[in-house]
């Protein structure tokens, strides 16, 4: 066998928790291109047609689940509805997420909870609901979308550098405990990513992004593409022998 078909996912099942955002879409898109069938997560229904056309159009199976990531429930019910549509989990991608760009004494408590509840807690009922049928198979991979405030704090952004700090040790966590039943975890610990969903604020406030682009060696913001090698990696049979770890593809901006 040659290399290369390590990186190869056909005839896999993978979820995609986010996945009518840019970088759950341009996942999804990527899993299909690989091979894999994708189920779509989100809330917004609009958005996750959209992604599945990409799906389709890379000539594999799209099935859109419209479910919130905090309601045990749902994810329950989507976790139900994958397995008897395709048998099958083979990946895992939580990139379900979200912030709250104020202060420490800004932010009230609800909000900072509603913070880490969609971040953190949002993966762990993911987990839950997909990881048993990947332990029974003893084959899977699990990839939580983490940050570089995982592991450097930065200012106005208290709870999501809280969650996302979470989410990699989360991850480690399960990495322990699922490692011997044939189930690798990672995270990929992005920085920022131009979507359509902060492309405006980039262009027209640049001055909140000057001081990321100055520390990153590369000397740029991140695009969805930059991650999807990583993400194609650490969701393929070529990974097999990597977990626990926090991959940061970031333009070198943890290097120093």
């Amino acid at each position: 066998m040659s290399v290369l078909d390590g990186f190869a996912l056909e005839g896999q099942v993978a979820v995609v928790t986010g996945g009518g955002g840019g970088l759950g879409s341009a996942g999804a898109r990527a899993f299909a291109e690989a091979g894999a069938d994708v189920a779509l997560i989100a809330r917004n229904r609009a958005k996750l047609e959209a992604a599945a056309e990409g799906v389709e159009a890379a000539g594999r199976r799209a099935l859109i689940l419209e479910a919130d990531v905090t309601d045990e429930a749902a994810l329950a019910a989507a976790g139900e509805t994958v397995l008897r549509e395709w048998g099958r989990v083979d990946i895992l991608f939580n990139n379900a997420g979200i912030t709250d760009p104020r202060t420490v004494l800004e932010i009230d408590p609800a909000d900072f909870a509603r913070v880490q509840q969609v971040n953190i807690v949002g993966a762990f009922l993911a987990v839950r609901a997909f990881a048993p049928t990947m332990i029974e198979r003893k084959y899977g991979r699990i990839v939580n979308i983490a940050s570089i405030v995982s592991a450097r704090g930065m200012a106005n952004r208290a709870a999501y550098c809280a969650s996302k700090a979470g989410l990699a040790n989360f991850g480690a966590a399960c990495a322990f405990e699922f490692g011997p039943r044939g189930v690798t975890v990672n995270t990929l610990a992005a920085t920022v990513i131009v979507t359509d969903l902060n492309r405006e604020l980039v262009r027209t406030q640049p001055e909140l992004y000057d001081g990321i682009v100055r520390r990153t060696s590369i000397g740029r913001l991140g695009q969805a593409d930059d991650l999807m090698g990583a993400l194609l990696f650490l969701a393929s049979p070529a990974s097999g022998f990597v977990t626990g770890q926090t991959l940061f593809v970031d333009g070198g901006y943890t290097a120093g």
